[in-house]
């Protein structure tokens, strides 16, 4: 699935690459980036945690024509009032604006690097109606964002999640040779499909799957196990065989057997029997059965 995602450009798509301090997302992002560019898309990076140097570096010079970053890094409040990027600029508006100024192709990448620079200045609410606005705006194909996911409350995280069609949750395999990747898609008509694959990512930032998560974590599910609750507990919760076996052939009072059945419901001589003798009062008319009534 993780493969199918990068290789494959989704209209109106919405791809969120969550990664904690255990595991760093962005060689993932980048592996995105650098396939986008293959496909002679334009990717437009709202870069603010690195450098422009840094983050190009490792991708295919041969197509990084088609990169355009936007310097958030250096300048992101706007102090000195010369940088083209601040996070005040973001904005459907603003973004589009700077989307424009480049030539015009058919199809356009958003990439913000990261999101939790944004939910650090700006309400949940605002980044979620802001992200909306983008996506419905028409000029961009698809949008690619990078979240630390333990920077932040888990409704806070959920709530960004709830509007992407992709989540990407990156962890360090057990073994330490790959990455295991979670990944959750919903399609448009509502499908939700999970997956878990272990990947790893060459020096040209080509990710490639190595396996499935059941193979690269054979050691964690060997390891783990689970504990039990009656193990140091000062009376005995279980029963011997001898034990369940009386217990299966124990007959419950409110449980009668098919002989005690059969003996209530046989008819036996003498029994009492209730005799009912219709008196003058209890004239009864078929036709008008609350004649008796006075009303």
């Amino acid at each position: 699935m993780l493969l199918d995602i990068i290789q494959t450009s989704e209209g109106g798509g919405f791809i969120i690459i969550k990664d904690t301090v255990d595991c760093c997302g962005r060689q993932l992002l980048k592996g995105f980036i650098n396939a986008a560019l293959k496909r002679e898309e334009a990717v437009h990076v709202l870069g603010f945690e690195v450098c422009e140097d840094e983050f190009r570096a490792g991708l295919d010079s041969r197509y990084t024509k088609g990169l355009c970053f936007h310097d958030g890094y250096t300048d992101p409040l706007g102090w000195t009032g010369c940088l083209p990027f601040t996070m005040h600029q973001f904005t459907a508006l603003e973004i589009n604006a700077h989307l424009n100024q480049s030539e015009p192709v058919k199809t356009v990448t958003l990439v913000i690097d990261s999101l939790s620079w944004m939910l650090q200045h700006y309400s949940p609410v605002v980044v979620c109606q802001r992200l909306q606005e983008l996506r419905r705006g028409g000029a961009l194909r698809s949008i690619l964002v990078l979240l630390h996911s333990d920077l932040h409350q888990q409704g806070i995280v959920g709530s960004l999640c709830h509007l992407a069609t992709a989540v990407i949750l990156v962890s360090p395999g057990m073994s330490g040779q790959y990455t295991v990747a979670k990944t959750t898609r919903r399609t448009k008509s509502g499908k939700v499909t999970h997956e878990e694959e272990c990947f790893n990512i060459s020096e040209d930032l080509v990710v490639s799957i190595e396996a499935q998560s059941s193979s690269c974590n054979t050691v964690a599910e060997s390891e783990d196990y689970e504990a039990d609750p009656a193990a140091n507990l000062t009376f005995n919760l279980r029963l011997s065989e001898v034990e369940r076996e009386a217990k299966e052939n124990l007959s419950l009072p409110f449980v009668f057997s098919q002989e005690k059945k059969s003996a209530l419901l046989r008819p036996r001589p003498g029994a009492g029997r209730i005799l009912y003798e219709p008196d003058a009062n209890d004239d009864f008319d078929q036709e008008d059965p609350d004649d008796d009534l006075d009303v």
